[in-house]
């Protein structure tokens, strides 16, 4: 047998040691990152502790400067007073040890640092669980945030035991739910539609901005096809755009509307689930959602059809993105409202 060329495998033995270099310095990255984030959580622990035994509001603060200006001078500026505030904070909004042991190796120290001012807990868990289970980056963490991502999921609409119970499944199992995966409005204005448009240019902007906009659908999303064909009898239906999610295990139809839902838009898509269940629905996976994505709804109607009990999802989606606050103000009433008719309903069942 002819030996190999000395050129060849000295190209194979760099490549190996490469991989090899590269390994060890990611793994590297990576304890030295838990490493730090440990450091920080415990010396924020300590100094909450010890600001417990003061009495005054003012205590607190005098001990930050009084230790910033020691650490930093044996430390660096790492040790700064706002650095310090940042690892008091972290303390605070994550007490659990061993959840922030598990956390210190999933997400950067820039992570905690966007998460810990989060005033509401159950949204602070919502990112912190999202972060860790899709690997966002501290970009797209921002991105998630600006864009009200969690007042935007169906899970932000339930009660606070609900949410509870649904995030700590994320957390012990990886369980993602259909709550934690769709959203009410969807926003699409990377799309770059005008005033006016039809159907069809809806549904191609979608396609040509496809990465885009598997993004905004969330966790696991893959495209399937568009305008599906289906045949029923003699007649042809066609479904706008077709899905499959991963992590649902489950086909998700989209069908676009111009208007505003209609309750006739629901036995459509309440037709488009069952042939998908009947002909296209594999051993194993869980049954097909729909989602309807239409310029606007009324809300009593939906609620009378009971849609969520369908597999159903009616929700707007914007193709410009409104002020933050006017976004906020809008879904916070929606929030609240659901929240109350939820309970509503619950004291009825009692």
């Amino acid at each position: 047998m002819k030996p190999q060329s000395p050129v060849i495998e000295s190209e194979a033995l760099l490549h190996d040691i490469r991989e090899l270099i590269e390994d060890s310095r990611s793994r590297l990255a990576v304890t030295v990152n838990s490493a730090l984030t440990l450091l920080y959580w415990n010396i924020g622990r300590r100094i909450h502790t010890e600001v417990l035994k003061g009495e005054r509001a003012e205590y607190g603060e005098q001990i930050v400067a009084t230790l910033a200006k020691q650490l930093e001078t044996s430390y660096g500026r790492g040790f700064s007073g706002k650095n310090l505030r940042h690892m008091l904070r972290f303390a605070e909004s994550f007490p659990d040890a061993n959840i922030v042991s598990t956390l210190s190796r999933q997400l950067a120290w820039s992570h905690f640092l966007e998460l810990i001012y989060l005033k509401d807990p159950l949204q602070r868990d919502f990112y912190t669980q999202m972060c860790a289970q899709e690997r966002w980056s501290v970009r797209r963490l921002r991105e998630r945030k600006d864009t009200l991502l969690f007042e935007r999921t169906a899970l932000s609409r339930q009660p606070d035991e609900v949410l509870s119970a649904e995030l700590a499944a994320l957390r012990e199992a990886g369980d993602i739910t259909p709550s934690l995966v769709l959203k009410d409005p969807y926003i699409l204005d990377f799309l770059g539609l005008k005033d006016r448009y039809l159907e069809k240019d809806l549904e191609d902007a979608i396609l040509r901005e496809l990465e885009n906009f598997l993004l905004e659908l969330g966790a696991g999303f893959t495209f399937v096809a568009r305008q599906k064909r289906l045949q029923i009898d003699n007649d042809d239906f066609y479904i706008d755009l077709l899905f499959y999610n991963r992590r649902l295990k489950r086909l998700v139809a989209i069908d676009l509307k111009l208007g505003d839902f209609k309750a006739a838009d629901k036995g459509q898509m309440e037709l488009y689930l069952r042939w998908l269940a009947k002909y296209e629905q594999e051993p194993g996976e869980a049954s097909p959602l729909g989602i309807i994505l239409c310029s606007g709804k009324k809300q009593e109607q939906i609620e009378l059809l009971e849609l969520d009990q369908t597999g159903i999802h009616v929700a707007e989606y914007l193709t410009e993105l409104p002020p933050k606050a006017v976004l906020q103000q809008k879904l916070h009433e929606a929030i609240r409202n659901s929240r109350q008719r939820l309970g509503d309903v619950q004291v009825e069942e009692d």
